[in-house]
């Protein structure tokens, strides 16, 4: 798939053709002997969404009136993600960190889609997320833990309202639709988003979970992040569809299509949706159109799949500077400003990592824990056995 045809399009002209004028359908009658419509199904028109666009300047009539406060605020959030993300990317070619999944180019998707986020609000995200972590108050230096395969940096910090990030890819859906249902039930009035790839929808889980959100008007917003490649394979490989949104309203859940790469479509869009979903109104399915601009993982080369040619038009979508030149525009951000807040950035993720080495000590000794309520004996020798190897090298 060609890089510039993976990105949204201004929705096409209304139809004045004689089908358009024709009424919608009534609901079929929830009876055995309803009788069978034979009109036509119109699965209606998905809106696709840009406000932003690649050239920093707002679409003529949207602009959303975002105070520069709250501009300053995402794009200082959009900064710190990168400036993590970069680190993160050197400690682990220095060897201080597991594997680790690059989200340079998606900053836009992911602070966009926890900015309405309260404290009371639950967020369920996949393994590309750290960026949302950080601005729902996951400490840095505790990402770095989790990382780095410590079980203490797992859990997510006291306050706040996060699952545990999910490797295993769909997973974490079901549990936040299940949360969301318990949530109607209770009469409780917060929302929960989950985010997955586009990989990930073609998972059983995603579609069950679609079905149940919209038959239980769950109060859920799923974020389905379109980069364009699960690991190796692209999108064109994956789904005869040219838009993932389509599926959303085959499960009856209302549907839109956001330049994942302009955070002002993306924070109008979760707004809304986040509104809809605290009001009682169900879920909402938000396909957000963005690109992988680095590895799947540490571990992926993707020279190896990917023409680099349909990488090089996205580095002119950069979320980070289409905002730039918007807040220079607008007199949010005087020159000189963009160097400085990256530099604060930079400083605030190297504090993190001292603490992270500071505190990230190995204990071999608890490597047999939290596995069994009560050891079975088999296991108790083989913890024997490797307790007394610890002691003839000295390890605590």
């Amino acid at each position: 798939m060609a890089a510039d045809q993976f990105i949204p399009t201004d929705p096409p002209e209304e139809h004045t053709d004689d089908a358009a004028q024709v009424p919608p359908i009534p609901a079929a009658p929830r009876t055995p002997t309803g009788c069978f419509n034979t009109r036509a199904i119109d699965p209606g028109r998905i809106e696709c969404l840009q406000i932003l666009n690649a050239s920093g300047h707002i679409e003529q009539g949207m602009d959303p009136g975002f105070s520069d406060e709250t501009l300053k605020d995402v794009h200082r959030a959009m900064v710190l993600s990168r400036a993590f993300d970069a680190r993160m990317l050197t400690m682990q070619r220095q060897g201080e960190m597991g594997t680790f999944a690059p989200n340079v180019g998606q900053e836009a998707c992911m602070i966009g889609q926890v900015w309405p986020l309260t404290k009371d609000d639950w967020f369920a995200p996949s393994y590309r997320s750290f960026g949302a972590q950080i601005a729902r108050g996951w400490p840095m230096d505790h990402l770095m833990k989790l990382w780095a395969g410590y079980h203490e940096g797992f859990a997510p910090p006291p306050g706040v309202n996060d699952y545990p990030f999910s490797i295993v890819i769909g997973s974490q859906v079901p549990p936040a639709v299940g949360t969301a249902m318990a949530m109607r039930r209770a009469g409780r009035s917060e929302c929960v988003v989950v985010n997955f790839g586009d990989g990930a929808f073609s998972q059983g889980a995603v579609a069950e979970s679609l079905n149940f959100a919209a038959v239980d008007k769950a109060p859920v917003v799923f974020v389905c992040e379109n980069n364009g490649w699960a690991i190796s394979t692209p999108l064109h490989k994956q789904t005869e569809v040219d838009a993932l949104a389509v599926r959303g309203l085959g499960y009856g859940v209302p549907s839109i299509r956001v330049d994942g790469n302009d955070i002002l479509a993306m924070m109008v869009a979760m707004r809304d949706a986040c509104d809809r979903a605290r009001s009682g109104e169900g879920p909402t399915l938000i396909e957000a159109v963005t690109f992988r601009m680095s590895l799947h993982t540490t571990a992926d080369d993707p020279t190896v799949y990917r023409d680099e040619a349909h990488v090089d038009p996205w580095r002119k979508r950069c979320p980070i500077a289409r905002l730039e030149t918007l807040m220079m525009k607008q007199g949010a951000m005087a020159e000189g400003d963009g160097e400085a807040i990256r530099a604060e950035c930079d400083q605030l993720v190297l504090a993190a990592r001292d603490t992270f080495r500071a505190e990230a000590a190995a204990k071999p000794r608890e490597v047999f824990d939290h596995l069994y309520a009560s050891m079975p004996e088999s296991l108790a020798r083989q913890q024997d056995e490797y307790f007394k190897r610890l002691d003839r090298k000295g390890i605590e």
